[in-house]
């Protein structure tokens, strides 16, 4: 890795994003929002607020207090994984991946745009300790691996719920889509690396070389281009880091089959299958990936996990209450990353670029 002739923080700015851009994906966040407060509405009118209550009441202090130590446990993963996603010389201690991971998370959940600054966010939340440049590469290539067992454990989840469960011919035919799509996402990373295609970069490139938008394009092919051999170097120099980061987004994931299992064991009447924890979580994940625009995927969370009880024979109201306890994790843990944003000075402008505050 050639340090002389790699841009220093100062040296690279954010990449701003397009206005107009921001605009659409505004407008889709809205409307997405609005459609999951309905949702939101109408599950807790048609099941019942005080029977809802009186379901999220049983997990009491503790419970959530074990919840809450669940996901520490997650983030902690996440935060693991992505320190050995850093390559030398330069090192990120835990303590700061954990800040930066719950920082992201925060972003992520909070702003209905928060998908296109949670990785950003990470980044610039660990600046003393990386380059921006070799933060961000580094956050992609944790996200690659977390894609793949991500991938993995949606496909399993998939063909658990369709081979295990009748289903209407119209949702086992979508799921069916959604196994082969995932096949082919899977295909793709792996080729991505193996290949090392700079895909991103050359488009930018014949984008700028053909004259469309060549203030952007112009300086994002230069990023691109920095942050792909970043992480086509970290996977032929680090060979070995593979398993264990694996590790880490296998035990995140596991851990959240964990969480949804003791919730299952606290609220409901009988001791929950695996199986049934399982599948909440893998509908509950892909949920989150689909609807990030929504912030803390409000509504379409509480319909999938209805969705999935629903069809495991769960008793009314079960998938609901899962949902809202997890909701209410989140908004904790929410808290403790704008706890974060604020004492570390950072603004808006730190994670979209100058013409985010003006937006």
């Amino acid at each position: 890795m050639d340090l002389e002739n790699q841009p220093s923080d100062d040296e690279t700015p954010l990449p701003r994003l397009v206005p107009h851009h921001i605009n659409r994906l505004k407008i889709a966040a809205i409307v997405l929002t609005t459609i999951g407060v309905g949702l939101f509405v109408y599950f807790i009118y048609s099941i019942g607020f005080s029977e809802l209550a009186g379901e999220v009441a049983k997990l009491g202090i503790s419970g959530f207090a074990v919840l809450l130590l669940i996901y520490a446990l997650r983030l902690i993963t996440r935060a693991s994984a992505w320190k050995l996603s850093v390559g030398e010389p330069y090192d990120l201690p835990i303590r700061d991946s954990l800040t930066g991971v719950i920082i992201g998370e925060a972003m992520s959940s909070v702003i209905p745009l928060g998908i296109l600054v949670s990785g950003t966010a990470k980044a610039v939340a660990v600046r003393r300790r990386l380059p921006l440049v070799v933060g961000l590469s580094s956050v992609a290539t944790e996200n690659l691996f977390y894609s793949f067992i991500t991938s993995l454990f949606l496909i399993l989840g998939s063909l658990t719920l369709v081979r295990s469960f009748e289903l209407e011919e119209g949702w086992a035919f979508t799921i069916d889509l959604l196994i082969g799509a995932l096949v082919a996402v899977i295909i793709f990373l792996i080729l991505l690396v193996v290949r090392q295609w700079h895909l991103a970069s050359e488009l930018c490139e014949k984008l700028y070389q053909r004259g469309i938008a060549p203030s952007i394009t112009g300086t994002w092919r230069m990023h691109i281009r920095l942050f792909e051999n970043f992480i086509f170097s970290f996977y032929r120099q680090y060979p070995k880091r593979f398993l264990p980061i694996c590790f880490f987004e296998i035990a995140y994931h596991s851990l959240g089959i964990t969480e949804v299992w003791y919730i299952l064991s606290q609220i409901g009447d009988r001791m929950p299958h695996l199986t049934q924890a399982f599948l909440l979580e893998s509908t509950s994940r892909l949920i989150t990936i689909v609807f990030k625009l929504v912030p803390f995927v409000i509504g379409v969370d509480e319909a999938g996990a209805q969705f999935v009880a629903r069809t495991l024979g769960m008793a009314a109201g079960i998938g609901v209450t899962i949902a809202l306890l997890r909701k209410g994790r989140m908004l904790f843990w929410t808290l403790m990353g704008i706890t974060l944003i604020v004492r570390r000075g950072l603004k808006l402008s730190h994670f979209f670029g100058k013409q985010a505050e003006d937006q």
